[in-house]
């Protein structure tokens, strides 16, 4: 390995992407390879499943980031950036109304489970119970909670995503989190 490959190879998401604004495609290749797969399972989340869905959402995200990639500021954490695009993508989905009908359909489908040990099922009982309960919060709070809690973005990140105040954010999140765990009581202390 060389010195160059060296170098470039521990360049940060900042350094890649503020490469990336001044012309290079070899910069922003390297930020898609860092955060396709991370994204696309993001929206495969947010759109239940949607693997078709979830590529063409992913692929719009960087459609957008190459898009205004000249217009970026240095300072900024692309990883926020790059979901903030992704939380705009969701939300212009969800006032269409698309995917919520067909998602809700699935719901009757029985939970998978693992007879073979009584720890594995019931592991993957309260998985399926929560991801039943977190369908029915709003679509917002569903993404709120994923970038917090499977994304593990800060909260500071979520508030520049969402364009609100801190205090907002946690409020909010903990308003989701008392939904969450009074829809699932059952398993408390379990």
């Amino acid at each position: 390995m060389t010195i160059f490959s060296l170098r470039r190879a521990q360049r940060t998401d900042e350094q890649l992407m503020t490469a990336a604004a001044r012309g290079s495609d070899d910069a922003f290749t390297e930020l898609y390879n860092r955060y396709a797969r991370r994204l696309q399972g993001f929206f495969m989340r947010q759109l239940r499943g949607d693997r078709e869905a979830a590529a063409d959402c992913t692929h719009d995200v960087f459609l957008r980031a190459y898009a205004a990639r000249t217009s970026w500021r240095e300072g900024r954490k692309v990883d926020v950036w790059l979901f903030t695009i992704a939380y705009n993508i969701c939300r212009n989905i969800w006032r269409h109304g698309i995917h919520e009908a067909a998602y809700m359909e699935t719901q009757s489908d029985p939970p998978v489970t693992d007879s073979e040990a009584e720890a594995e099922l019931d592991a993957e009982l309260f998985r399926q119970a929560l991801r039943t309960t977190l369908t029915t919060l709003r679509p917002d709070d569903r993404m709120m909670f994923s970038l917090r809690y499977e994304e593990e973005l800060t909260v500071p990140e979520i508030a520049q995503i969402y364009a609100m105040p801190e205090g907002t954010v946690k409020s909010r999140l903990h308003r989701i989190m008392t939904t969450i765990k009074q829809k699932m009581k059952q398993y408390e202390n379990k």
